[in-house]
């Protein structure tokens, strides 16, 4: 079975290829009710995390720049990835989550993804 990704306009080949990675990266990840799925949406301003059930189809928790926490702070893109991941750590672990299966929906693992993921680690987060 084979999925088409329609191109727009602009940097449409580039959102195409990345759509077609993230589907192809959901074929094998699914988060669980023991191990939900820590999904990570970047855009050029902004970062979200969320941690889903794709069983329930809920959002246990999340965390993104627009926080109230997170956006008046000071520095780089990258700085507030990190400070994403380790509130999306802290507000799992609130939750009761242990461990979690990394969902970067189609983007290069560097950068702010990487520095998001770390930070999540080092918070106590397991994946």
């Amino acid at each position: 079975m084979s999925l088409s990704v329609k191109i727009g306009k602009g940097n449409g080949y580039k959102n195409a290829a990345r759509k077609r990675r993230a589907i192809r990266v959901r074929k094998r990840v699914t988060g669980t009710e023991a191990r939900p799925r820590l999904v990570v949406t970047r855009s050029n301003r902004h970062m979200v995390a969320q941690v889903i059930d794709d069983a329930k189809g809920h959002t246990l928790a999340s965390a993104s720049t627009l926080d109230v926490s997170i956006r008046g702070n000071e520095g780089d893109k990258t700085e507030l990835a990190k400070k994403v991941g380790a509130l999306v750590a802290e507000r799992a672990k609130a939750a009761g989550i242990e461990s979690v299966v990394f969902d970067r929906a189609g983007n290069r693992y560097a950068g702010r993804i990487a520095a998001l993921a770390d930070a999540a680690r080092e918070a106590g987060l397991d994946f």
